[in-house]
């Protein structure tokens, strides 16, 4: 069996109820975890943006973009690999603002990793860090060794393909055409 590797789905659908359960439930069907989520407006009105994260094998990846895009309402479903993407991840970190103070050395590693302190108050100080995955994970690893954590979240992948416009626009076009 192939290694596995984490995969992006970018799926584009018209905005109606349900569709991301129907979405989902390929995932669970084939026993493919999602990683990440990220539902949001696409740059075509009408059009919602679904970019999915999950580690899986090409051929199996294949097999779920396709019955996704069987889907009534899922416009266009394509899956890529990091190289073929522009991504990025935010990543929020709540520190114990005691163990900041007393530690320089928090402060210089979170300019280090250019991330910001965006609240700071006698409790806890926020930190917002976006970068790709591996650097706002790698940000939460070095602040922990600290043991100033009280809590860490990231968000699901935002993504672009590195062509001129989103690849559904092209297939949109042509369905214009034809239809």
């Amino acid at each position: 069996m192939e290694d596995k590797k984490l995969f992006t789905l970018l799926v584009y659908s018209e905005n109606v109820a349900g569709i991301l359960n129907q979405i989902t439930a390929v995932f669970t069907r084939r026993q493919v975890n999602i990683e990440s989520l990220n539902v949001s407006a696409s740059s075509i009105p009408g059009v919602h943006k679904y970019t999915i994260t999950a580690w899986s094998n090409e051929d199996q990846i294949i097999k779920i973009t396709r019955q996704i895009e069987k889907k009534i309402d899922v416009v266009k479903a394509n899956y890529f690999t990091d190289e073929q993407l522009f991504l990025r991840e935010t990543g929020l970190y709540k520190l114990l603002t005691e163990k900041v103070l007393e530690n320089p050395e928090i402060s210089r590693t979170i300019r280090r990793f250019g991330a910001g302190i965006i609240e700071v108050n006698p409790t806890y100080t926020i930190v917002m860090m976006y970068g790709v995955t591996e650097q706002v994970i790698e940000l939460f690893r070095a602040l922990d060794a600290f043991g100033c954590v009280l809590q860490y979240t990231r968000s699901g992948r935002i993504a672009v393909t590195r062509g001129k416009q989103e690849q559904v626009s092209a297939f949109l076009e042509e369905r214009e055409k034809d239809g």
